[in-house]
């Protein structure tokens, strides 16, 4: 079964909250609520998160300051950001909110459309960098480990087919994506994260290649899983 991404909702109004999970219940991921920076602060101590949906108008930590502590913490810094906000003081105020880590700003009303659609792209480049993250721990753990505490163990010749059957799935989903990507209304940040798990994923498929027979001495160089 594959575990469900967890989306952050940050506001000081239960009604924007519940609306918010109105809108991304389509989506069918889990959504985390929180009423304060504070809150929002505490819930990312011990949760990963595939986005955060941060009111910038709170009492007492507002959104900018709650982005800057998030994008301070290593754990969370690459955590996407959208700001959601109901005023509007011009460029200005709209440069500071990406100045301040956000992916995108959205001023209130907004399109239910147009939010989901947005969060929809996080999410689903979310779950492709856990499974990139999976096939490469598991190839660590056979290439360290031997294929111990995992059961029976495998033939080599028949552990590689498997990796390399598991990574084709991941990087046909992540092709897929680039091409939906692939237009001049995508979210930039969408696309470089996009980019960047495509290298991953050639990373590890290089790595994969060199464990084939034939293929040369020497460890592979296995991709960081940042």
């Amino acid at each position: 079964m594959v575990q469900k991404a967890k989306i952050l909702l940050v506001d000081d109004r239960p009604e924007n909250l519940l609306a918010l999970e109105a809108i991304l219940s389509a989506l069918d991921q889990t959504l985390v609520r929180a009423s304060s920076g504070e809150e929002a602060l505490k819930a990312l101590l011990t949760d990963d998160f595939a986005v955060i949906l941060l009111d910038v108008q709170m009492p007492g930590m507002d959104g900018f300051e709650t982005a800057a502590h998030i994008k301070r913490r290593e754990r969370t810094r690459d955590i996407p950001i959208i700001f959601l906000t109901a005023i509007n003081h011009g460029p200005h105020h709209t440069f500071r909110g990406y100045a301040a880590g956000a992916v995108d700003y959205i001023s209130k009303p907004f399109d239910p459309w147009v939010l989901r659609a947005k969060v929809s792209v996080f999410v689903e480049l979310y779950m492709k960098n856990c499974q990139l993250r999976e096939q490469a721990a598991l190839l660590r753990l056979q290439l360290e480990g031997g294929g111990h505490g995992s059961g029976e163990a495998k033939e080599p010749a028949g552990l590689l087919a498997e990796l390399s059957a598991r990574l084709a799935a991941v990087e046909e989903q992540a092709e897929a994506l680039s091409k939906q990507l692939d237009d001049e209304s995508a979210d930039a940040a969408a696309v470089a994260t996009a980019a960047h798990l495509e290298r991953k994923l050639t990373g590890l498929r290089r790595a994969l290649d060199a464990l084939e027979p034939g293929a040369g001495a020497g460890s592979p160089t296995l991709p960081s899983q940042s």
